[in-house]
């Protein structure tokens, strides 16, 4: 790998007197002919994000898309070199989404036209199905500020993030309507969007949804135009799911990119034994099997960082059959602590878990803190003192009771855990039937288990919050309902005050406890191993593009 650094920066040295008459100006934070690999499974299918949001689109967009900010552990930070995001009227609810100066990277500016495509993006006008449109007003549009002004319908509680730029308005205009001056293409977004032309924005909502995906063969310029700190190299992808990014010459954001050029490469069949060598960064599972290897690499100074991948660890416990009695559930939840299943199913990486109390924050977020405090969890469910023993008898649940919990098979984790439960639950009188599967989705359906064993999201939303734990929730796994805590759920989703946000996340935690049908064990981990010379890799926790979000900061070690 330093081989291969140092003929870059020879090329790059020798080239440098031809190229600089015809290449854009790199920012001066660039080293130029440093590049960093990174062991990457996703892959590009798709630079507009919003219609194809995929793992592997996700992560490029972070680095090809600025934005007014990110939600990080579940709080938003504001990105003011890109805009403000400003509440005007608390009623109606109005909010301003206000342009500084960003750039495309073909040197078009962002104005009020992609601002607005953004907005109806989000507001549903380009959904494939031809669902209906949200019923809120057209935007207000100032184009010499480069602003709109957005008035709700009532007040949401991500207002700061609800708009975005996935694509360039010049570019889907001239897609879609075909009008091949970027200023005029713009100008007919804005109108179709105004005066609502259905002819103009059904050829709008194709483009969206098909004119930026990447196929075979060579790729059109225009799907790589980019508004973040780096762009897409046209000749750095191959059929095998390889992509390059360079940096973006018209990008002057905050941060600006430090090095020259990020490879996102397959990791091969033993990235870890790559690191180092072919790669410079790669994120793994922290299973049994490669423990001593990121031993060994932490040993040689290589970084090695824990955080979790936006999901939870959880025992569940559906309210019907032998857990129909909530002082069944109770006693079931405490047969077996949540430290006890952690232990069990991390082995040697228990250290590597976070454990949780809470079915919807993040653990170690500012949130979490509040919900853990407030939700009753440590006094019911995480109990010490607590006899299950003696609640299971006075649910009326004779010893010796079947429990079928199922699990997946092929999981070390769910495995190692299901056999610590199956011991500690003997020991109240509970006789826990081994219901695991090599096909969870498939069994989860069948809904013949009384509990099971398995990740699930870290809502990240109320409508998240809603789909798990609301009645009639798309992604309910206990079916458990509370009108009650339907109430609180709508009610976040319309707070715009955090702290006032958390006092209610806190409360709609403790509806979940009360009703003892989810016992939270740990987030689960992702391990990222970056080399000795690569500094400035910060990780986040969560799904969205967590290595990705911060290249920007990445910086070659001489």
């Amino acid at each position: 790998m330093r081989g291969r650094r140092r003929v870059a920066a020879l090329t790059a040295l020798a080239l440098a007197a031809g190229l600089t008459a015809c290449a854009p100006a790199m920012p001066e934070s660039v080293i130029p002919g440093t590049e960093v690999v990174v062991g990457w499974t996703g892959s590009l299918t798709s630079t507009n994000a919003a219609a194809s949001p995929t793992s592997g689109n996700i992560d490029v967009a972070a680095l090809t898309r600025a934005r007014f900010g990110d939600v990080i552990d579940g709080d938003f930070v504001a990105d003011e070199s890109f805009g403000t995001v400003t509440i005007l009227e608390e009623e109606p609810f109005t909010v301003r989404y206000d342009l500084a100066e960003p750039a495309w990277s073909d040197s078009i500016p962002l104005d009020a036209a992609d601002l607005l495509l953004g907005w109806a993006g989000a507001a549903g006008y380009f959904l494939p199905d031809e669902a209906s449109v949200v019923d809120t007003p057209i935007p207000v549009v100032d184009e010499f500020t480069r602003s709109i002004d957005v008035t709700f319908a009532q007040p949401v509680s991500d207002w700061q993030s609800i708009v975005t730029v996935p694509v360039p308005a010049h570019v889907l205009g001239e897609r879609a309507l075909g009008i091949d001056d970027p200023m005029e293409a713009k100008q007919a977004v804005i109108t179709a969007i105004r005066t609502g032309d259905s002819s103009a924005l059904e050829k709008m909502r194709t483009a969206w949804n098909e004119g930026f995906e990447i196929g075979e063969g060579a790729v059109a310029d225009d799907l790589l135009i980019s508004s973040g700190p780096f762009m897409v190299d046209p000749d750095g992808a191959d059929a095998e799911g390889a992509v390059a990014l360079v940096p973006n010459s018209a990008f002057r954001g905050a941060v600006t990119p430090q090095v020259a050029r990020i490879e996102l490469t397959p990791p091969g069949e033993d990235p870890l034994a790559a690191v180092g060598d072919q790669l410079d960064a790669v994120q793994v599972r922290p299973v049994a099997a490669n423990r001593d290897a990121v031993r060994e690499l932490e040993r040689k100074d290589f970084t090695v960082q824990m955080t979790n991948d936006g999901t939870l660890w959880s025992m569940l416990l559906p309210p019907y059959g032998v857990f129909s009695d909530v002082r069944a559930r109770t006693s079931f939840i405490h047969s077996a602590t949540a430290r006890d299943l952690m232990d069990a199913g991390a082995g040697d990486w228990a250290t590597a878990y976070a454990p949780s109390t809470s079915m919807t924050a993040i653990p170690n977020s500012r949130a979490y803190d509040i919900v853990n405090e407030d939700s009753g969890f440590t006094q019911t469910l995480g109990a010490a003192d607590a006899d299950p023993a003696a609640e299971r008898a006075a649910a009326g649940i004779p010893a010796g009771t079947r429990v079928c919990v199922l699990y997946d098979r092929r999981s070390e984790f769910a495995t190692g855990a299901f056999a610590a439960l199956q011991t500690a639950a003997a020991e109240s009188g509970w006789r826990v039937a081994d219901c695991g599967t090599d096909d969870l989705p498939a069994a989860l359906e069948k809904r013949d288990w009384d509990a099971v064993i398995m990740r699930v999201p870290i809502p990240r939303s109320p409508a998240q919050i809603a789909a798990q734990w609301g009645t009639g929730g798309a992604s309910s796994i206990t079916g458990q309902t509370d009108p009650a805590r339907d109430e609180l759920i709508a009610q976040l989703a319309q707070t715009t005050d955090v702290y006032e946000a958390r006092e209610i996340h806190a409360q709609i935690e403790a509806t979940i406890v009360r009703a003892a049908v989810a016992s939270p064990i740990a987030a689960n981990p992702v391990v990222t191993i970056t080399d000795r010379d690569v500094s400035g890799v910060s990780v986040r926790g969560g799904a969205s593009a967590p290595l990705m979000s911060d290249a920007a900061q990445w910086a070659v070690v001489p």
